[in-house]
């Protein structure tokens, strides 16, 4: 099984780049993962509507290029489904039993994901109704992944 992760933005912060190589770490016994960074467009504080816009179809050509080919796309959207850690198992396990040896996790950058890829993605995920910083949600969805196989292979992982 091989999990790509497109995300917008690059991580600085040495805390979270421990997490998420501890977390890409536990992974590799059940996965190959791979994270590959879309540089982010400019986003001033009062941008309008059409410059909003711009900047998510900018960042979506850039996401839409990289996505593999026959890969199942979950894409993060805060009105996606939100679903329990056991549901979310199943959905990986029926992706691979469905034949999808590639999964592809979209994460948008700072205004989110734009309406194509969106309206594309197999599946739209909410982790909740909060809002979180893009950045840690890569952490936080490596997590879950993990937590997924974990649930898959029926092993111990705490609750």
């Amino acid at each position: 099984m091989k999990v790509n992760i497109l995300a917008v933005g690059k991580i600085k912060e040495n805390y979270l780049k421990d997490g998420i190589a501890e977390y890409i770490k536990r992974l590799s016994a059940f996965a190959s993962v791979q994270i590959i960074e879309i540089m982010d467009e400019k986003c001033p504080q009062n941008l309008s509507e059409a410059e909003k816009k711009n900047v998510l179809q900018k960042e979506g050509e850039k996401i839409l290029a990289q996505i593999p080919q026959n890969s199942f796309v979950y894409a993060l959207a805060i009105d996606g489904e939100k679903i329990s850690s056991k549901k979310f198992s199943e959905k990986i396990q029926n992706n691979m039993i469905n034949g999808f040896s590639n999964i592809t996790f979209i994460i948008g950058g700072t205004l989110g994901l734009c309406d194509e890829i969106l309206q594309n993605c197999d599946f739209r995920l909410s982790f909740s109704d909060m809002t979180f910083p893009h950045k840690i949600m890569r952490f936080i969805l490596l997590e879950q992944i993990y937590r997924c196989f974990k649930i898959i292979n029926n092993e111990p992982y705490h609750k």
